[in-house]
């Protein structure tokens, strides 16, 4: 009891209310000039917070406290309330204690007498002109509160005076405990993203951070009461927090407890691989082994994480991002979600998310069959073509073509470039991964070591001279 009286002593807080200081302005301001609230940053913590507010009490902490002494009058007004004391509540209002009196969170003796379900409290603060409408700082109403806690006779008294009901703001993943709150979650008032540039399902968005630019995926308003997108949205942070590489595109953090709910990324104003592809086109020999080194990195790091290897399913080269100096990083995974069927073997969750217009599917995902990790290794043998040759795989024709061609029937795009121009054994390894047998493909284990061969022969033998930088360099 000591102990909590001596916290309640140090915690008072106070924010000047408009009615008191009406009534007694000298006496008030003399009498709360210690307690101002930018001395202290103490909350009132008896009882349930806001219906919006994340950080809540357990209630079997509550019911064996009693009033302290040597209170503040408002915090012993929501200490009453708190306790359902309608006496004590009266008591203090006829002694003159405001009865729209906040603390530091903006709550008032309505609000928490609501949070609580004392119905008479509340009919005796409605009788003395308690603001119906106040809000805290999460925004929340007293009638927001009723009914979020399920005290639908209080819900209806506060409606029928005509109270306001704001829509909720609480997030599908918001947490009981603050311990519980993840490192990785952000404030999301750190993040200065540029509305006027509009805002697309799925997409990122250039924003700063703390004065650095990011890449912002917001959650669209529309998944946040579908299970199924909550789901995925945790599925795709569980995979980007535990990730570290080089060649992996950074996570930097997440907005998971307010809304919109974000997932923040590492910005690249160079853009990803397919737009540079389009500007450039056939890459020389050098910088397409670079770059086929750099992507290859990043997938065996993912497809040799523990506990599970992570299966991208999606590798194309708009999924491959290029930093400011000229280092590819594979990001867009986690984006698909998978049922395992053994430590090797998957499934796709949900195939009706396959989009059958990406022409870099490897044919097991096209045709929603059993698969494992080769399935990246192929979609890496048509990146490596579309590097050295020039062009996407079978163009001119239409995507969906493309892919039904690749995936169905079993083409694969010709080699234009006269094999002289191919450093050697790269047109071998690009036609190991694109094999229509999964076991027949290379791991990324294996391709890196064989891109390594090809660039250490180069090297030897004089190709490409002083254009060619080993890739560490």
């Amino acid at each position: 009891m000591e102990n909590i009286t001596a916290q309640l002593k140090r915690g008072i807080s106070r924010q000047f209310s408009t009615g008191s200081l009406r009534r007694s302005l000298s006496r008030q301001f003399s009498r709360q000039s210690s307690l101002d609230p930018r001395r202290n940053n103490m909350r009132f913590s008896f009882g349930r917070q806001s219906s919006l507010d994340p950080i809540r009490r357990c209630p079997d902490e509550e019911n064996e406290l009693s009033v302290p002494e040597n209170l503040d009058s408002t915090m012993q007004l929501l200490f009453m309330a708190c306790r359902g004391d309608v006496r004590g509540v009266q008591d203090l209002l006829n002694d003159g204690t405001d009865v729209n009196s906040i603390d530091l969170d903006g709550r008032t003796a309505l609000h928490i007498a609501a949070c609580e379900g004392h119905a008479e409290v509340v009919k005796l603060l409605l009788s003395r002109w308690a603001n119906i409408d106040a809000r805290d700082r999460w925004g929340s109403t007293a009638a927001a509160d009723a009914k979020y806690y399920g005290n639908t006779e209080i819900y209806n008294i506060l409606k029928a005076r005509g109270a306001k009901v704001p829509k909720s703001r609480k997030t599908p993943m918001t947490v009981a405990n603050p311990r519980e709150v993840p490192e990785y979650e952000l404030n999301p008032l750190e993040l200065q993203i540029r509305r006027s540039d509009g805002i697309s399902k799925g997409t990122y968005q250039v924003a700063k951070w703390n004065g650095t630019k990011v890449s912002v995926k917001i959650l669209d308003r529309d998944c946040y009461s579908n299970p199924d997108s909550i789901n995925a949205f945790k599925h795709e942070l569980t995979l980007l927090e535990k990730v570290r590489h080089p060649n992996v595109v950074q996570f930097v953090g997440a907005v998971t407890q307010n809304l919109p709910m974000m997932i923040v990324s590492e910005y690249h104003p160079k853009g990803d691989l397919g737009c540079y592809l389009q500007k450039k086109g056939r890459l020389s020999p050098s910088k397409a082994l670079r770059f086929a080194l750099d992507i290859a990195r990043g997938m065996n790091y993912l497809h040799e994480c523990k506990p599970d290897p992570i299966i991208h399913c999606d590798l194309k080269p708009k999924n491959i991002l290029l930093d400011n100096g000229g280092l590819l990083k594979v990001a867009g995974f986690g984006l698909i979600r998978l049922s395992k069927l053994s430590a090797d073997k998957a499934k796709l969750a949900h195939p009706v998310v396959i989009d059958h217009s990406n022409m870099y599917l490897a044919p097991e995902i096209y045709k929603d069959e059993i698969f494992d990790r080769s399935v990246d290794a192929f979609s890496f043998g048509l990146i490596l073509y579309e590097m050295v040759e020039g062009f996407q795989p079978l163009h001119p024709r239409p995507p969906e073509e493309a892919a039904k061609a690749i995936c169905a029937e079993g083409m694969r795009p010709p080699f234009k470039i006269k094999l002289k121009s191919y450093p050697p054994d790269l047109k071998e390894l690009i036609e190991e991964c694109w094999d229509p047998e999964p076991v027949m493909r290379p791991t990324f284990s294996e391709i890196i070591v064989r891109l390594d061969k090809i660039v250490a022969n180069c090297s030897k033998h004089g190709w490409w001279k002083d254009t060619f930088k080993l890739p560490w360099k």
